[in-house]
């Protein structure tokens, strides 16, 4: 092989393990990014089912006072409750079954906040319905108050 020959490989190989080099760092770096924008998300998602968690226990606590007269009310909406907490749970479980590690992705996290804050603003809205009464004239109205 000609002297120029060797050197234009040497030279390309040089450039070649320098690309190399340089494509690892960019890598660590864009994982580096990504598993910070995963956290991220995980934060505010923790954020947001922190802030429906506070709420759900503000209006429950309501309810119970507003009701607290009606014991046979209490008794079962205590139940019910502890019922709706074993659902959330399960409903959790069924979207995201047990599997191995890393299965679901580096937004799992992000995704069962996400999915609690869903179901627990679901729960909310079906308690508040004790706390802001039902029309008169609805014949099934309950236990709930008639909204005045």
């Amino acid at each position: 092989m000609s002297r120029l020959l060797l050197q234009r490989i040497e030279i390309a190989s040089l450039f070649l393990f320098k690309f190399i080099v340089a494509m690892k760092k960019l890598l660590s770096v864009i994982i580096i990014f990504t598993t910070s924008l995963n956290t991220v998300f995980a934060q505010d998602e923790s954020n947001q089912y922190a802030k429906a968690e506070k709420e759900i226990n503000a209006v429950y606590q309501k309810v119970l006072i507003e009701y607290r007269s009606n014991k046979e009310f209490v008794k079962n909406l205590k139940m019910a409750q502890r019922l709706w907490i074993q659902f959330r749970d399960a409903e959790i479980k069924a979207r995201y079954p047990n599997r191995a590690p890393g299965y679901y992705g580096s937004v799992y996290a992000s995704c069962i906040f996400s999915l609690k804050t869903q179901l627990t603003n679901e729960r909310i809205k079906t308690l508040k319905v004790w706390l802001t009464g039902i029309e008169e004239g609805d014949l099934c109205s309950g236990s709930v108050k008639i909204r005045k």
